[in-house]
């Protein structure tokens, strides 16, 4: 048992204000495997208060980038020494490969960070513009209290994503962990507590639906950052539009991967298999939706079907595991429902299907579909499990309207051996991110994020780290220059 009995608040670890625990339960063992303080209203106007000192009249968003980067550097020392804690925490509380977690941890808690501030110091916060009667003086200047509000499917790369723009931009953050998967983000706050930041800088506090509801809402925060479904996003963005209050929305995908005719399928099997079935198929970006001609759809069929099928599903802490339990009871029970759905609605089960052969944890079986229509639910909704759906096309054309005949456009995936094809063809599918072939899924590092029902805003790169500014224009006189140092 692991048992935590503090929240982060300010940058300083603090008793909660009330008495009730969250359990944490293993979707391994399907046993409580740790307790954490479960936040309220109180404990969210705390850190609203910290953040709102800190903003108002603190240090914290009057440092330049460099200083802030600077506690960054430090804490990846601090972090360094807790790798593999933070591997398997996350492993043990949301059931994720040790295949994903191992190497995706340590680039989380060291590369990562350097890259966010490397890519900060680029930030142009100043500029001279020529305006219509004479200089114009355009600033970025950080935005205020930032809420954000963490899924539970990658914890600490998503708590980590929100994070360090927010940090390196000056606007004090308070982050909600998901309360499947908070056990994992206290490896962050300790270093956070050691680090000696400005108080109010950073709070980190686990909390459930309604007091989520209550940061989104708080009149202090000026700014939210969700990651999430597209009903929870929704309903966070109504309440962003009643306040006028910016948000950030990362939400749901129903992602197309394109097999152009002339892939080559040795090489395209694994990097496919790898985008679409990554983390059990709990990621947003999975290409779920496998597009692929009709000249060579029982080829693909065949290889998919053989490669996933000796795939091995079992203890996500064992190197060699494939497919991990899904996080949560329901969330098996939401991905066998699609998987009924499927079979009424006339598609084959050409793997998979069921549960396999394990006592315990809330497993199923990598599922693939064939047969499939686009207007099947399977091809229409974010299943969030290990299920496929292989849909034919006749025609590029053809391969492009069934891509784009989708409510998301989060992430997406064109196969073929002429790469100016591939870009061509990505160049019309209507995503907020696509790869060609083995480039790396999420945007790779440049920024990140949806249109349509997959969200509003992006993440990463500059423009994630811009979303924590507002422009200002100040206006000089006709034949004025302007003195940079005195602006800032």
């Amino acid at each position: 048992m692991i048992r935590r009995d503090k929240f982060l608040i300010g940058g300083q670890y603090v008793d909660p204000a009330g008495t009730e625990l969250l359990k944490v339960i293993s979707p391994i063992t399907e046993e409580v495997i740790g307790e954490v303080p479960l936040a309220t209203a109180a404990d969210i106007d705390r850190a609203v208060a910290a953040a709102r000192h800190a903003f108002e009249e603190g240090p914290w968003p009057r440092m330049s980038i460099e200083e802030r980067g600077d506690y960054l550097e430090r804490m990846i020392g601090l972090l360094e020494l807790h790798i593999d804690e933070a591997r398997d925490l996350q492993i043990a509380e949301m059931g994720g490969p040790l295949k994903l977690y191992g190497p995706q941890t340590p680039a989380m808690l060291g590369p990562r960070i350097r890259e966010a501030i490397s890519v900060a110091k680029q930030a142009t916060l100043q500029e001279v513009r020529q305006g219509s009667y004479g200089k114009v003086v355009v600033s970025r200047t950080p935005l205020g209290v930032v809420g954000a509000i963490i899924p539970w499917n990658t914890p600490v790369a998503a708590l980590m994503i929100k994070m360090l723009p927010a940090m390196l931009a000056g606007t004090p953050i308070i982050l909600k962990p998901a309360p499947e998967s908070p056990l994992s983000c206290y490896i962050i706050a300790d270093a956070l507590a050691q680090l000696g930041l400005p108080e109010g800088a950073v709070s980190i506090i686990p909390a459930g639906r309604e007091v989520g509801e209550h940061l989104v809402r708080h009149r202090g925060v000026d700014k939210i950052s969700f990651t999430g479904s597209t009903a929870a996003g929704r309903q966070i963005g109504m309440i962003c539009g009643e306040q006028i209050k910016p948000a950030t929305l990362e939400l749901g995908g129903k992602s197309a991967a394109i097999l152009l005719d002339d892939f080559d399928l040795r090489k395209t099997l694994p990097i496919l298999e790898r985008n679409s079935l990554t983390n059990t198929g709990q990621i947003c970006i999975a290409t779920t939706r496998i597009l692929v001609s009709e000249r060579r759809h029982d080829e693909l069929v065949d290889a998919l079907v053989e490669r996933v099928g000796k795939m091995k599903v079992g203890n996500p802490f064992e190197a060699d595991t494939d497919f991990g339990p899904l996080a949560a009871q329901r969330q098996r029970e939401r991905v066998e429902a699609f998987i009924k759905a499927g079979r009424d609605a006339g598609a084959k089960v050409a793997l998979g299907g069921g549960r396999p052969d394990i006592a315990k944890g809330w497993y199923v079986e990598p599922t693939i579909f064939t047969g499939v229509e686009n207007d099947m639910s399977i091809a229409r909704e974010e299943i969030f499990g290990p299920v496929l759906s292989i849909i034919r096309y006749k025609n590029e054309d053809e391969a492009i309207r069934i891509a784009n005949a989708s409510d998301y456009g989060l992430g997406g995936a064109i196969y073929s051996a002429d790469i100016a094809r591939g870009l061509a063809v990505a160049a019309q599918v209507q995503t907020g991110s696509c790869v060609i072939n083995e480039g790396i899924p999420g945007g790779g590092g440049g920024p990140f994020g949806g249109i349509k029902q997959s969200g509003i805003g992006r993440e990463q790169g500059l423009e994630g780290l811009y979303n924590h500014y507002y422009l200002k224009s100040v206006t000089l006189p006709m034949g004025v220059e302007p003195i940079l140092e005195a602006a800032e």
